[in-house]
């Protein structure tokens, strides 16, 4: 049984070792299918069987056939994979790779929170715990969020959670006046607006897309406003050549493949970086996808229980 230390497999890996190569046979050999997100290093999302947003890989892993998911993102994703699959074996590369959003909603002060609404219904981004969706009547994504909202009736009193810039940009879109839960995500906060105006000018003939998680300051400069896929999207079926990217910078690697002859420029935070990663996607690394795979470990482990309740408003938004 492989040693687990510090949330992952602690072995070290022959250097020699083609490791594209090496993961490939273990897929093969163990029926295993590989979930990447936008936001994971290049070579991971080149070695995927499939990358995609947060809504694109909750729809993969709930119609794959594959034994084994292996999910290069963070923990609520991996969650979300065993979740929609509890007879398959569900794997995280690290254990640690966590998300600032989802522990911005702790269980316990987010039930007392509800108990204090007790006529709202509660949409939770899908960016949350396993125990955050019992809480939820339904998930979304950004993907999906407005039109789900708008499913329900306008005097329907709603909860959002956690994001508070999503819940924000869908009440300011929709009209409504969802009660937001103050959560919000670390790497879309700290977009510097003083950094982006100056790039603006710099280059006068880039649009700046953005992620609806950014603060609202950040959204009224951007050109586009959008989920991480339907950025992708506009970039790549846009006219334009430049492009401001106000959103995670992994996602600039299948913008270049898409269009090798366009400029993405990545919106710099307010330190003293150039660009802005997520720390826990950047925990996972080729080794420890390699590693994972080959001794089936770290594993995703939740009780029925939980499993059973949080589907349901799971399955309800994939049914949008």
């Amino acid at each position: 049984m492989a040693q687990i230390k510090n949330g992952f497999v602690d072995e070290q890996v022959d250097v020699r070792l083609d490791l594209f190569l090496e993961i490939e046979k273990l897929k093969k050999e163990k029926k295993a299918v590989l979930l990447a997100h936008y936001y994971q290093n290049p070579d991971i999302q080149d070695v995927a069987d499939y990358i995609g947003d947060s809504l694109g890989l909750a729809q993969q892993a709930q119609k794959t056939d594959a034994d084994i998911i292996l999910f290069a993102g963070v923990h609520f994703m991996a969650e979300t994979a065993k979740i929609l699959n509890p007879a398959k074996k569900v794997l995280i590369p690290d254990m640690n790779a966590g998300c600032s959003l989802a522990d911005s909603c702790p269980p316990k002060k987010f039930s007392d929170f509800k108990k204090q609404h007790p006529n709202h219904i509660v949409i939770s981004y899908i960016n949350c715990s396993a125990e955050i969706k019992i809480l939820s009547d339904v998930i979304c994504t950004s993907s999906n969020a407005v039109k789900i909202v708008e499913s329900f009736p306008k005097e329907q009193a709603i909860i959002f959670a956690p994001d508070k810039n999503l819940g924000a940009y869908i009440n300011k879109i929709t009209g409504r006046n969802m009660l937001l839960w103050n959560g919000s995500c670390e790497v879309h906060e700290i977009f510097s607006l003083e950094k982006i105006v100056k790039l603006k000018i710099q280059h006068p003939n880039a649009l700046l897309v953005a992620h609806p998680e950014c603060e609202e300051p950040i959204l009224e400069q951007a050109d586009f406003i959008g989920s991480t896929s339907a950025i992708l999207n506009f970039t790549k079926t846009n006219n334009k050549k430049e492009f401001i990217v106000a959103t995670e910078t992994g996602i600039l690697h299948q913008m270049i493949k898409n269009s090798p002859d366009k400029i993405f420029i990545p919106a710099p935070p307010n330190n003293s970086c150039a660009c802005n990663d997520c720390p826990h996607m950047k925990l996972n690394t080729l080794e420890k996808i390699y590693l994972a795979l080959k001794h089936e470990q770290p594993e995703i482990i939740l009780s029925e229980t939980v499993i059973e309740q949080a589907k349901k408003p799971i399955l309800r938004m994939l049914e949008f």
